[in-house]
């Protein structure tokens, strides 16, 4: 390649990106105060910030927990496919950061012809003739406005929002692991319940049964009583279908199928219930990887339109090509066979039928619809936040009233027994304060569960112990 040649590619390789970073717009900034309030309606403020760790599920104190969330992120199909967006997005980003090289190109060519028989005017003979060549070609597409570099910028962006898909994912994979297993675990408490009550009522039928014999009941207590156990026991089947469906659930969660599974933890008692309180709404999001998404959405949204409003702008070209081209291969490496060729041309496109210009529209639809899609990406962070604190705080004073309520339920149902057995009332009473009692455990069961759950989206909503890096941000809420 000629020094001329060679020293254009260099010029064009180092000295233009200089020039076309000045061609970058400021990403807009969207973060107004009308949709980041300034505190969490329902936080305590008596609490202490308390924001989540990484390992978050660590605070429920459950090995087996831990090891099947461990489970999932080895093997769970969704994170899968999430990593694999993301080398998708990291090989988009390697393709285009190639269009800010120079592109070279070496040829080889060997030939043999021959021309036709001998001309009948001339006499001339056919001949037979080689031909060789070697050649080095570049070429170099100039960035002067930045077309490149601005789609550069995004797929950078473009792979940022793949990776923290990738890390939303996990996040959510985690919750839904810890809800399965909490699940599991409440649905054998309710069947360790209805079991418990099916035991009860077999002891009054029995007393029941005795007194039928010797006349001093009558077969219509017998038969309430039989309609009672029939009615627990149905229940009790539903119970062991849904506990089925959650260990199956559980299993794909955790990416195996569902007959490997063993869940040993027999009820949800040995589960402790930590606490967290978060800090400010600004600081949340940056914490939240689906708003980063949203956020690096829009800066490659942006990028786009740069790159759309620099492609109406004249583009530039440069190229240059040096070989040899000889009859004779062992002449080919010789002076006299060298041959060099370079050139630049100048594209301005004149008439499109409006391509162009439709696609810088395009563009900034996207961006105006990408920062709508932020700003509510922001708004459902913060909501689903004030949701968690609210469930984490109603579900906790539920609990105390159905703590006390099975307390005072249990003590009814072993009095009236108690009356019964003496003859002093009647089984409709006892009938009636057995209920009482096995709906209300079966109620603390249930709002035990959602309290759980109620913390693992507490833990979600304020992002897992996740944090935006400085360098990723392109937002500023300090305004």
């Amino acid at each position: 390649m000629s020094r001329t040649s060679a020293w254009a590619l260099r010029t064009g390789a180092v000295a233009w990106p200089a020039l076309l970073a000045a061609c970058a717009t400021p990403i807009p900034q969207v973060l107004n105060p009308h949709i980041v309030p300034k505190s969490f309606v329902e936080r305590d403020a008596e609490s202490a910030q308390v924001w989540p760790e990484q390992e978050w599920w660590l605070d429920f104190g459950s090995p087996e927990l831990s090891d099947f969330i461990a489970r999932a992120k080895a093997d769970n199909r969704d994170l899968a496919v999430a990593a694999a967006r993301v080398i998708e997005a990291r090989a988009q980003t390697t393709i285009q950061r190639a269009t800010l090289f120079p592109q070279l190109d070496l040829q080889a060519q060997g030939a043999r012809s021959k021309l036709g028989g001998a001309a009948p005017s001339t006499g001339v003979p056919n001949s037979t003739g080689n031909s060789f060549g070697l050649s080095l070609g570049a070429s170099y597409e100039v960035d002067v406005w930045g077309v490149a570099q601005s789609n550069l910028r995004a797929t950078q962006e473009s792979l940022k929002s793949a990776r923290f898909a990738q890390q939303a994912v996990a996040l959510t994979v985690a919750a839904d692991v810890a809800n399965g297993y909490f699940s599991v675990l409440a649905l054998r408490k309710r069947i360790a319940i209805a079991n418990e009550d099916i035991a009860a009522i077999r002891g009054i039928l029995t007393t029941i049964q005795l007194r039928v014999s010797t006349g001093t009941s009558s077969r219509l207590d017998l038969a309430r009583e039989q309609a009672q156990v029939e009615a627990v026991e149905a229940q009790l089947s539903l119970l062991e279908e849904q506990e089925l469906e959650a260990r199956v659930a559980l299993a794909v969660l955790l990416g195996q199928t569902p007959e490997t599974l063993e869940v040993k933890t027999s009820s949800s008692e040995a589960i402790r219930l930590p606490r967290v309180s978060p800090g400010l709404p600004s600081e949340l999001l940056l914490r939240r990887p689906d708003v980063a998404q949203a956020e690096a959405d829009l800066a490659s949204a942006h990028a786009n339109l740069d790159a759309a409003r620099a492609a109406l702008l004249p583009q530039f070209a440069l190229s240059g090509s040096d070989g040899f081209a000889s009859a004779a291969i062992g002449t080919l490496l010789h002076g006299p066979s060298v041959a060099w060729e370079y050139g630049g041309n100048l594209l301005q496109t004149v008439f499109d039928g409006g391509k162009l210009v439709g696609q810088k529209k395009l563009a900034r639809a996207t961006q105006q619809e990408l920062i709508a899609n932020y700003e509510r990406a922001v708004l459902n962070a913060c909501a689903d936040v004030e949701s968690a604190l609210s469930q984490v705080r109603n579900n906790s004073k539920a609990e105390k009233h159905l703590e006390r309520e099975v307390d005072a339920a249990r003590e009814a149902f072993q009095i009236s027994q108690l009356q019964y057995r003496q003859g002093t009332t009647d089984l409709l009473t006892v009938l009636q304060s057995q209920q009482t009692l096995f709906a209300a455990e079966d109620q603390l069961a249930q709002i035990t569960l959602a309290q759980m759950q109620a913390v693992v989206h507490l833990y979600e909503a304020l992002g897992g112990g996740w944090v935006e890096q400085p360098g990723d941000r392109t937002q500023s809420a300090s305004r």
